[in-house]
Parts: C-alpha cells; sequence; structure tokens
C-alpha cells in the first residue's frame, strides 16, 4: 500500500460530491487500512465515513471512461462545495 499518496484536504468523488479527507485509520483486528473522511454540505445522518484505503484509490467506468474515484482538489472548499451546504 503507498500510504503516502494520500493528502488530507478536499476531494472530489466521480459523481461530483466534495469530502474532507481527515487521514488514514487502521482496523485494530485485521490491519486493514481506511480513508477517513467527512462529506461537505448538508446532509442528514452520520457525517464521519470510512472507506478501504484500496476502495478510496480506485478507479471506476463513467460516460465510457476510466476515472479515479476520488480526485485531490486542493486543501480550500471549492466555491461549488460551499454553495452547495447553503441549499
Amino acid at each position: 500500500m503507498n500510504e503516502e499518496k494520500l493528502q488530507a484536504g478536499v476531494y472530489q468523488h466521480f459523481k461530483g460530491g466534495y469530502y474532507l479527507v481527515l487521514g488514514v485509520a487502521r482496523h485494530s483486528e485485521t490491519e486493514e487500512m481506511f480513508v477517513v473522511y467527512v462529506p461537505l454540505g448538508v446532509r442528514p445522518g452520520p457525517r464521519i465515513t470510512v472507506r478501504p484505503y484500496t476502495l478510496f484509490f480506485d478507479t471506476v467506468e463513467r460516460d465510457e471512461k476510466i476515472v479515479q474515484r476520488f480526485m485531490y482538489v486542493g486543501q480550500s472548499v471549492p466555491m461549488q462545495a460551499k454553495e452547495e451546504s447553503d441549499e
């Protein structure tokens, strides 16, 4: 696993949503690594989310193209994500 690849900050999901990545967590029993993040914007229910590290950096097919599931966009929340949270 290539952990240095993960940067804390804002990522965009291939479907359009923005997420603030907090870091990496390790499962205490299996040692599996997880990415810990929270969705930006208003959403009901639990906010802190984990996804297996390998799935976070996986690729998916979208519109007949292979794209990253999550793409790093930087340290600042994009204006579009701020507008979504105001809705």
